[in-house]
């Protein structure tokens, strides 16, 4: 089983991939390690603070490559970043499909504009950010892409959960 966690900054898709690891002893992938390892390898020109479709295009053959052999190799792996399309699902085959599970983690409007504090202090709840990190993620930032998100979600019939009221996410296999 492959667990496919997308959502946009600052939505917890770590904090679920850890909880995930924890309760059925999935390994994870972050697609941000894939792309540092990618640009300070040298293997790629793209840099962090380039377009997210720009990075979605180099990261996403990468991890869609990773999605193929380990299911051709029975393994699980949960895999969260903000760089998996909304269209994956035209990346495989019907046999890859049954295999893969895809959630998108979204705040609501009314939990961003309650809770904005809330989600820039736990910013360092597993990875270590620094300070010019808040200033980039502003209360607008998030509003724009989780609403674009969660509209995306609904015109492709995609998973997500919406998180509205408390932060308690989980995914059930």
């Amino acid at each position: 089983m492959v667990i496919l966690i997308a959502g946009s900054s600052h939505t917890g898709k770590t904090v679920l991939a850890q909880k995930l690891l924890h309760k059925y002893g999935f390994p994870y992938l972050s697609q941000d390690h894939l792309k540092m390892g990618l640009i300070r390898s040298g293997f790629s020109t793209i840099t962090p603070v380039d377009d997210v479709k720009d990075i979605m295009n180099v990261i996403w053959p990468v991890t869609r490559e990773i999605i193929k052999t380990c299911i051709e190799n029975k393994q699980n792996l949960t895999i969260e970043g903000c760089y998996i399309p909304f269209d994956y699902h035209k990346s495989f085959d019907e046999e890859y499909l049954k295999h893969i599970k895809y959630t998108c983690l979204i705040f609501s409007e009314t939990y961003i504009h309650q809770h904005y504090d809330d989600i820039i202090t736990h910013a360092n709840a597993i990875e270590s950010r620094d300070k010019e990190d808040s200033k980039y993620c502003t209360r607008e930032l998030l509003l724009t892409e989780n609403n674009y998100n969660l509209k995306r979600c609904k015109e492709e019939t995609r998973n997500y959960i919406l998180v509205n009221d408390k932060y308690e996410v989980d995914i059930t296999l």
